[in-house]
């Protein structure tokens, strides 16, 4: 038995449960996509595509999903530098930190939230003592609270993702950077950004796929009039019992996500071999 036998038997397990677990539902959601009551149909597609209130629905997830990844980004790139350069300790007590949220429920953080920003939450509160809002004020059922709620969740992933490249760094090329007259923030724009950029399209990746397929908090923050692509999926199957026609706007959902992971594979792809 070879080398190529032996890798092969080693790697059927996780091939066979991939294939059961992930391209078994996949190809059943693409047949029932195109189910109809007189066989094979694009029906529900041409519904989705052609009414005004499903593509606005699709546009608001896409527009949400970026702007989410923009400020992880803008957030998580800072954190990762600051712990990727201090000291062991307080380097640990800042992961530490990122990752106790991951520890707890997504829906009891979503929940919490839902209590700072409600019309009588803190947040609310505060807003109306220093006249930024009216007596009726609240964030809640808005984008800003989905934005909000989906960036405390998600952060995490975007600030690992660049913590695992920018430890990698070596700080000569900083000092060397520096020696020769750059400022800091010199430094940080023309060395230590350029070099993290594999870290910060991962990042971007997983943040933008979670936040479009995300549903709970979308759900809880934006409340019954800020719908998003995956609380529509979740309402044909449970409500209104359009199997084939979620299938549809899940087919479609995924399709989205795919289209964000060709750039992502050019852009990771090292040229010249």
């Amino acid at each position: 038995m070879n080398d190529r036998t032996e890798n092969l038997l080693l790697a059927l397990p996780g091939l066979a449960l991939l294939v059961l677990a992930y391209f078994l539902p996949i190809g059943q959601m693409l047949v029932l996509s195109i189910s109809g009551a007189t066989g094979l149909t694009l029906e529900h597609f041409a519904r989705f595509l052609a009414d005004p209130f499903y593509l606005n629905i699709l546009w608001r997830t896409v527009r949400l999903s970026l702007v989410i990844t923009v400020i992880c980004a803008l957030l998580g790139f800072p954190y990762a530098y600051i712990m990727a350069r201090v000291g062991p300790k307080l380097r640990m007590w800042m992961v530490i930190a990122v990752i106790l949220p991951l520890m707890t429920s997504v829906v009891v953080r979503t929940f919490g939230w839902m209590v700072l920003l409600s019309r009588n939450g803190l947040v609310s509160q505060w807003a109306r003592d220093l006249s930024w809002g009216e007596r009726n004020f609240q964030i809640m059922h808005s984008e800003t609270a989905i934005v909000i709620g989906m960036v405390q969740v998600l952060l995490p992933f975007m600030a690992l993702s660049i913590l695992g490249v920018i430890t990698r760094i070596d700080t000569r090329l900083e000092e060397a950077s520096r020696t020769m007259g750059a400022s800091f923030l010199g430094t940080l724009r023309t060395v230590v950004l350029p070099l993290s950029m594999p870290g910060i399209v991962a990042g971007a990746l997983l943040v933008f796929t979670l936040s479009a397929s995300s549903f709970i908090t979308p759900s809880l923050m934006g409340g019954a009039r800020i719908q998003v692509l995956a609380g529509l999926v979740y309402k044909s199957v449970t409500q209104t019992l359009e199997w084939p026609f979620a299938a549809a706007q899940a087919v479609i959902l995924f399709v989205g996500v795919l289209l964000v992971l060709i750039p992502y594979v050019r852009v990771s792809t090292p040229r010249h071999g």
